[in-house]
């Protein structure tokens, strides 16, 4: 077993967002998302199959979501569920320094938080 790191590799600027599969079983995946001055190409929408909970652990973004306004800000720490279904995009994360996202997929429905 090889113990990684979330704040390692993968912190440089790329040409696109970069995604890992951490782990993933039945009806759950877990994935590091690293951005760095990315967004949504314009007119799309994440559509995700799965409920989303995602936090992020550096950096910061903006989430636009279809049914609701005005946009959401986050930065280091902050976490939401994002229903299956409910489409969103993101508007903008940070150019100055990577966002790190931690992104785990799963099927729903969960208790009220």
């Amino acid at each position: 077993m090889k113990i990684k790191n979330l704040f390692v590799a993968g912190s440089v600027a790329t040409p696109g967002e970069m995604s890992e599969i951490l782990a993933e079983g039945h009806n759950l995946r877990i994935e590091r998302i690293v951005s760095h001055g990315h967004s949504s190409p314009p007119g799309f929408w994440y559509d995700e199959n799965q409920f989303e909970w995602v936090t992020l652990l550096s950096g910061s973004a903006q989430l636009i979501f279809e049914d609701e306004q005005p946009p959401q800000k986050l930065m280091p720490g902050d976490h939401l569920l994002i229903a299956a279904h409910r489409r969103h995009r993101v508007d903008w994360t940070s150019p100055d320094e990577p966002t790190i996202w931690l992104a785990v997929y799963f099927d729903g429905p969960l208790s009220p938080e």
